[in-house]
Parts: C-alpha cells; structure tokens; sequence
C-alpha cells in the first residue's frame, strides 16, 4: 500500500546530497514505513549481542539434547480423520462456501479497480489483495496449513473450463521436466518488481489481476492444469513453502470412482513438515532464497544508507559527465537509479546463494562429508523459511494494523461510493498506531524465534544426513554464523528506518 514517509539526514551526509535523495523519493515505492521518527529504546548493537546469544544458547541445546540420528523415524502425527471438526473444516459445504467467496474476492478486486474509488485506501482491492490476502492469509496459512490449493481462484477457474473441456486440462504440450519451477520463480522476480516499482493504484492492480488471470488460464489450457499449478503459478508454490512450518497438513487424494477429491485433516509437530523432504532443485532453493532477499530488499531499498550508496558514492564516479550539480543531474540519473534498484533486486538472490553456497561449504568441510555441495543445498534449504517467514512477518505486520482492519469497513463500501452494504462502513475510521517500542521488541522478538526454530531443524536435518551427532555438530557450525549474520543483518535492516530518523 503506498504511504508517505518523511525522512531527516543523518549527521555526516552532505548537504549538497540532501535535496537530491528528497527528490528521490517516491510515496508508491515507500511502501511499508512509519512516517515518524523513532529511537531505539537500547542500543542496536545489544539488541545484537543479544540474538546472537539466543542463537548460541539454542545450537548448544540443540546439539545436547538431539543426538538420535533417526534418518528413517516420522515426526508425531495424528490424521482427524472422521472427527467432526475435520468433516466440518473439510466438507463439500464449508469448502464450496470458501471456493465461492475466492472467486467473488477476485472478481470484485478487478471490478472496484476498474469501477471504484481511485483513493487506494478507499478502494477495496487494494486492502483485500496487499494486505488481507498476501500478509494476512499468508501467515494464517503457517498455522493452518495449506487452504490455498483448496480455494485458488485461478486453478477453480482452470478446473470449470476443464469439466467443459477435458482436453483443456490435460494440456496440449508437455511440461519439460528440467525447467522445475523456474518459470514460477521468474514470476515471483517480476511480482515483486511491480509491487515495489510499480506505483500501485487500485486501476493498474486490476490490470495485474486480470493479466495474471488470462495467463493461468492460458498456461493451464497449454500444460494441463496439474503441471501448471505446481511448477508455474508462483502463489501456489509460495504457500505450499509456507504451509511446510504449518501444524496442519491437508491431504487432497483422489479415491478411485469419486466425483471429487477427498481432502485430510492431518495434525503434525510444528515445522515437520520441513523435515519430510528437500528443496527439488536449483529454482526451488532460489525461490526460498528470494523469499529471503525480497523482503530484505524492500526494507532497505529506501533507507538514506542504501540511497547514499547511489548518490553518494556512486555520483562522486559519474561527476566529470553529469556535472558538479547535484540537481542538474538529477533528471539524468534518476533513470539509472530505478534501473540501479530494479537490477539489485534481480540480483539479490543470486548474492544470497553465493552466501549461503559458501557456508553449507564450510558445513560440508567441517563434516567431513561426502554428499556433494549441492545435495547439501537443497537439504538445508527448507531449514531458511522460517526465517523468511519471520522477516515477512516483522516487516509487514504493522500494516495489518493501520490498514488490514479496514477491510471491515470497506467490504460494506467496495467501490467507495459511499454505500454501507453490511453496516460496518463507518467502522475502524481512525488508524491504528501502535507504540512504536512495542513493535520493535515484537520485531526483534520473532526474528530471534525464527531464527532458533530454523538453527534446530537444520540440526535435526544434519543428524539425518550424516547419522552422527558429532558430524552434525561440527556440519553446524558454519551454519550457525550464518544465522547469526542473517539475524544480524535482519536487524539491522529493521533498524536503518527507525534508528537514525530518516
């Protein structure tokens, strides 16, 4: 959701540099700030030492007490089976319910787009779809399990043309088995491009979202409709990855004679669902590695340090062809300032996998293994998501907050024309603030968590693969500075916004 933020330079920045990054700025890409001025409550640098301890605290627990090799052992879990609450949760009724809201959600995000209110806080796709349904659902679905590939409107789509058409459905080409989900992860690249650069208004999302439905159709038609929702569509792939940590499992089996598929309730140890299996490749450990990067990106895209990286450093370079005036050159180089930003995100994951190469290197050598590097990768990369899911969570959460509970109102008013469908049009009018030293602790409280959840997984992903307690050990080592530099460097990040009042 676009918002202003106003920003002060830190001492040291020159003077000559201030009205230029005051120019850069762009209230569409300023996406998830606070527009007020915070100091940390302690120091960052404790705040530091005291994750770091947390983390060290966790891997000596960890290495102490889960000593069990247990390569072939199955984590706890209990299937509901004819339980009440699962034939209730999983019914034809409830989920025909939910499936009927999905379809008329998305129908009403394009056509309040087209046809509503171009405030974006006044419109109702732009709430529904920012942030109810990409945060709000996409955390719900680490608790809940994946109810996503139950209700995805754009695979009931796919599934109502393939009843009227069965060739539709099985596809027309072949899906190469050696692209995996990269075309998904492309997708993902270019999602988050347009949220971040795109300067949203309520019009071009439902452009977006009619785009996107016409190419889910178009690439289910072409690849049948299997292939393309687990390789392609990159929100399918997104939610399965999440509702890996979830405690929740939905199993979709199709019995044989059935009209429809049978849907499992099955309760598991929280994160088991990491330990089951590994990332299938190269494009799936890059995707997880984006989760990761992407939000590391958006928080620090528009910081004044990242900024002065540009105008600083980078414009001292650029002075004998653009000139000693900094504002006469803005016009000249703004527009390798965008392509400056856009080519870091792009390449964002890359620098995490060359990173994250690095250290499960290290493991390796440490273990004295003989599973390759890769091998090794894609065994640890699942042990990442709950830290992307807490950066996710950190950063994003306050919006439920100030704009996610606005929803109430506006599913009265979709179209901000000032009708009042359900009575609640006049509810939630003034925006929640939470007290911004709440929402630091919050932040650092579930970075910390994610952290340590992640640091005993990968332990217990170690014991499995090298089968001795002291191998993993030694095999985590590496792996714990890692955590400890992506906590630290989350931190951090979370910081840049509040720490120096920019």
């Amino acid at each position: 959701m676009p918002c202003g933020e106003s920003r002060i330079a830190p001492p040291g920045l020159p003077r000559a540099v201030l009205p230029l990054l005051l120019a850069c700025q762009s209230p569409a890409a300023s996406a998830h700030s606070f527009g007020q001025l915070y100091s940390l409550p302690v120091p960052f640098w404790l705040y530091a030492w005291g994750a770091t301890a947390a983390l060290l605290l966790s891997f000596l627990a960890a290495a102490y007490f889960l000593t069990a090799p247990a390569r072939t052992s199955t984590p706890w879990q209990r299937e509901l089976g004819d339980h009440p609450l699962a034939r209730l949760l999983v019914g034809r009724p409830l989920l025909a319910l939910l499936r009927l809201a999905s379809l008329v959600s998305l129908g009403l995000c394009i056509a309040t787009g087209f046809w509503g209110n171009t405030n974006p806080y006044a419109n109702f796709n732009m709430t529904l779809f920012w942030i109810v349904f990409l945060l709000g659902f996409g955390w719900l679905t680490a608790l809940i399990g994946n109810w996503y590939a139950l209700i995805n409107p754009w695979r009931l789509l796919a599934d109502t043309l393939g009843r009227l058409w069965p060739r539709y459905q099985r596809g027309f080409l072949r899906y190469p088995t050696r692209l995996g989900i990269w075309p998904a992860l492309l997708l993902y690249l270019l999602f988050i491009g347009v949220e971040l650069f795109g300067h949203g208004t309520p019009l071009r999302l439902a452009w977006l979202l009619l785009g996107y439905t016409a190419l889910n159709l178009l690439g289910a038609g072409l690849i049948g409709r299997r292939d393309w929702f687990a390789r392609c569509e990159f929100f399918s792939i997104w939610f399965r990855l999440v509702a890996l940590m979830a405690p929740v499992e939905l199993r979709e089996t199709q019995d044989a004679g059935a009209a429809h598929p049978t849907v499992r309730i099955v309760l598991r140890a929280p994160f088991a669902g990491l330990l089951q299996t590994r990332a299938a490749g190269w494009g799936e450990l890059l995707f997880v590695l984006f989760m990761l990067s992407s939000t590391a990106f958006d928080g620090i895209h528009e910081t004044l340090p990242w900024k002065r990286l540009f105008w600083g450093d980078f414009y001292q370079l650029l002075k004998p062809w653009v000139g000693d005036n900094v504002l006469a050159a803005v016009p000249v180089l703004q527009p390798w300032f965008l392509l400056w930003q856009k080519c870091a995100l792009l390449l964002s994951p890359l620098l995490y996998l060359v990173v994250y190469l690095l250290f499960v290197q290290l493991s390796r050598w440490a273990a004295g293994s003989r599973h390759s590097l890769k091998e090794l990768a894609l065994r640890y990369a699942y042990p990442l998501l709950p830290i992307a899911l807490v950066y996710h969570l950190s950063h994003y959460w306050t919006l439920i907050l100030s704009q996610g509970v606005k929803i109430l109102a506006l599913i009265s008013d979709p179209f901000g024309r000032g009708a009042n469908w359900f009575g609640t049009a006049h509810w939630f009018q003034t925006t929640i603030i939470p007290d911004m030293a709440w929402v630091w602790h919050t932040q650092v409280a579930l970075i910390v968590a994610g952290h340590v959840a992640s640091v005993v997984v990968a332990h217990l992903v170690a014991l499995r693969t090298f089968g001795s307690a002291r191998a993993a050990t030694l095999s985590q080592l590496p792996m714990l500075a890692l955590m400890v530099l992506f906590t630290a460097a989350g931190l951090w990040i979370l910081a840049q916004p509040i720490q120096t009042g920019i």
